[in-house]
């Protein structure tokens, strides 16, 4: 179905793996609609409680492809909004977990930010090197990476276009954990079906939330939050949950 991606669904996780080596993983417009193909179909299906996004051995993704890039102009540029797909994915309700291994530059590493977990391994690379090319980020590296990591932080990676190892990713808060290269795959999956095994619909409330500090005061996030705590009372999971707590069982949830 696909030429540039990889799916796969194993339980209530489904995965896509970026799949061009030769390119490291390079983004493009065909990779950009094959995965909102994908990740859109995901997302509509009850079925599925995780997204869980991977590249290969080499690079999760080295950024977007310069040889599409190159040949725009200003005009092009603007009458397609390029890149403005790339809202949708993140936008999707679907949580996403990233399992980054090897390089994760540039759109790379905005792909990466678009996710609500970033696992990295200990040989993982990031950075958004544009300025090197005359360029700078175009697919939120100014936005998201200034909300994860703080402004001074991300001046420094966006000015200079420096490359910086898992460690020193995981003290500025742009991963979520490090871990050994070789464990990569079972962490993020471990995750991914953790994620997956709550309920979906109590799980897009707590991003929904989690998401709004990002954009609002503190007084209009908590005032959402509280209505979301309100308004999850009386769903079924919510009763599920509480009734098995209080009688020592585990949780019996639907997939909804």
């Amino acid at each position: 179905m696909f030429e540039t991606i990889e799916t796969n669904v194993e339980g209530r996780v489904a995965t896509i793996r970026l799949n061009r080596p030769k390119q490291l993983n390079a983004l493009t417009t065909k990779v950009l609609n094959e995965m909102l193909r994908a990740s859109i179909a995901f997302d509509a299906d009850p079925d599925i409680g995780c997204l869980l996004l991977q590249g290969n051995e080499k690079a999760f993704a080295a950024g977007a492809d310069i040889r599409e890039l190159a040949s725009q102009d200003y005009a092009s540029m603007q009458a397609t909004d390029f890149f403005a797909g790339w809202d949708r994915f993140a936008d999707l309700r679907i949580p996403k977990v990233a399992a980054v291994n090897g390089y994760a530059l540039g759109g790379g590493c905005e792909l990466a930010m678009m996710c609500d977990v970033i696992l990295a391994s200990d040989n993982a690379r990031f950075g958004q090197p544009e300025i090197k090319i005359g360029c700078i980020p175009g697919i939120g590296g100014t936005q998201r990476l200034t909300r994860l990591i703080g402004r001074t932080k991300a001046m420094d990676l966006i000015l200079t276009g420096r490359m910086i190892e898992a460690q020193e990713a995981l003290q500025m808060g742009l991963v979520s954990r490090v871990v050994p290269a070789e464990q990569l795959d079972e962490t993020a999956g471990e995750v991914a079906r953790l994620v997956a095994s709550h309920p979906r619909d109590i799980v897009q409330m707590a991003r929904a939330c989690v998401n709004m500090a990002e954009n609002s005061t503190l007084d209009a996030g908590l005032r959402y939050e509280r209505q979301m705590y309100h308004a999850l009372y009386g769903l079924p999971a919510q009763r599920e949950g509480m009734s098995a707590f209080m009688e020592k069982r585990s949780p019996a949830f639907n997939s909804n």
